[in-house]
């Protein structure tokens, strides 16, 4: 399986090629600093095509955004939706993935649009996963249920929004193809060992802790 990074420009049609250029000249230098001409020089075609196939730059932002939610969110609902998780499925992600999380990472820390969308989309398909999997922890409709889906969600995409930090620590790019998958391998990590130690002695008492402190601080009607 090859993504946009194998193939030889020719094996895309311009639209994608002008697509690519945008997401990655967007992740670069942001929606102010990025500029048709420089998004038409990476692609190869001239600024006019660029502006047949999109209209304007905020026209080719909106294309990416709609690429982005469609890859990641397509990504993610192939493990919710029961697809078998081969090494194929995985690679092909990956591969898919990389310029939608640099455009991503961009979006999350620049307050775009996409990103509150998509935030809330992961968000909602984290309370599914709560729900069909632990519903008698997790009862629909319950206000902790959405609490801890907004809360998975925002640990998910702080790696990408701390990617620079992750890549000073870790000596590599960690948002690239082949490291991506590094970060998917290390929250499984830290989810198992964590899992462990919460329900242990010192990890429950924590938690215990934690959750008498709030009931006490809460708010009485």
């Amino acid at each position: 399986m090859c993504s946009a990074y194998d193939r030889p420009p020719e094996d895309l049609t311009a639209r994608a090629r002008i697509r690519d250029a945008a997401l990655a000249e967007f992740a670069e230098r942001g929606f102010k600093g990025a500029t048709l001409k420089a998004v038409a020089d990476a692609a190869g075609v001239s600024v006019g095509l660029v502006q047949h196939h999109f209209g304007s730059k905020e026209g080719l932002r909106e294309a990416c955004d709609a690429h982005v939610r469609a890859t990641m969110m397509g990504a993610a609902g192939q493990v919710q939706d029961g697809v078998e998780v081969t090494p194929d499925v995985i690679q092909g992600m990956y591969e898919a993935n990389e310029l939608s999380v640099r455009y991503l990472a961009r979006a999350l820390a620049e307050g775009w649009g996409v990103a509150a969308v998509l935030f809330d989309e992961g968000a909602d398909a984290a309370e599914r996963f709560l729900m069909e999997n632990w519903p008698d922890d997790f009862p629909p409709h319950e206000s902790k249920v959405r609490e801890r889906a907004a809360v998975m969600a925002a640990m998910h995409l702080s790696t990408i929004v701390l990617h620079a930090h992750l890549s000073r620590r870790m000596g590599v790019d960690a948002l690239s193809r082949t490291n991506l998958p590094r970060l998917g391998i290390a929250m499984a990590d830290v989810y198992a060992h964590l899992g462990q130690w919460i329900t242990s002695g010192p990890g429950d008492q924590v938690r215990q802790a934690v959750t008498d402190h709030h009931m006490k601080e809460r708010p009485r009607d």
